[in-house]
C-alpha cells in the first residue's frame, strides 16, 4: 500500500499521482440491482465508461448506481476509496477485460489517498470476479 499526499479519488487524479496511465487504474464501482437491491461490484479500467445495460445482462436484472450510504453499508468504505477486495460482505464482481491488457494495475486501498498495485493476472483470483466487456 502507498499513501499519497494528493487525492486519488478519481482515476485521473490517481494516475497523475502514481505516474501511470489512466487505463491502469481500477475503478471500483458499486451498483445495486433495481428490484432485489443486491450489490454488484464492477472493476473498470479508468479510461472506460461502464455500460449499465451490459452489466445488467450479466447480472440478470437492471442495475442502478448505488448511493454513498449503500456503498458504505455493503463495502465498509466511502466512495473514492473503495478497494476491489476486503468488503464487509461478498459482492458479485465483474472485471473489465481491458484491465487484463496491463501488466500492472493500481486500485484504491480504502481511502482517497491510499492505493496498491498488483499484477493484472491476479485480479480474478483475488476477487473471484468474472471477466467481461463493461463498455
Amino acid at each position: 500500500m502507498v499513501e499519497l499526499p494528493t487525492s486519488t479519488r478519481t482515476a485521473e487524479d490517481a494516475a497523475k499521482a502514481i505516474g501511470c496511465t489512466v487505463g491502469q487504474i481500477i475503478k471500483s464501482l458499486v451498483f445495486c440491482t433495481k428490484h432485489t437491491h443486491k450489490p454488484v461490484l464492477v472493476l473498470a479500467s479508468g479510461i472506460n465508461r461502464v455500460n449499465e445495460k451490459a452489466i445488467a445482462h450479466h447480472v440478470g436484472e437492471e442495475i442502478i448506481k448505488a448511493d454513498a450510504d449503500y456503498v458504505r453499508e455493503v463495502t465498509g468504505f466511502a466512495i473514492g476509496g473503495i478497494p476491489p477486495i476486503g468488503h464487509k460482505q461478498h459482492i458479485p464482481t465483474y472485471i473489465d477485460e481491458d484491465l487484463l491488457r496491463f501488466q500492472e494495475v493500481w486500485a484504491a486501498a480504502g481511502t482517497p489517498h491510499a492505493v496498491f498495485n498488483l499484477g493484472s493476472e491476479n485480479i480474478v483470483n483475488l476477487t473471484g470476479g468474472k471477466v467481461i466487456s463493461v463498455k
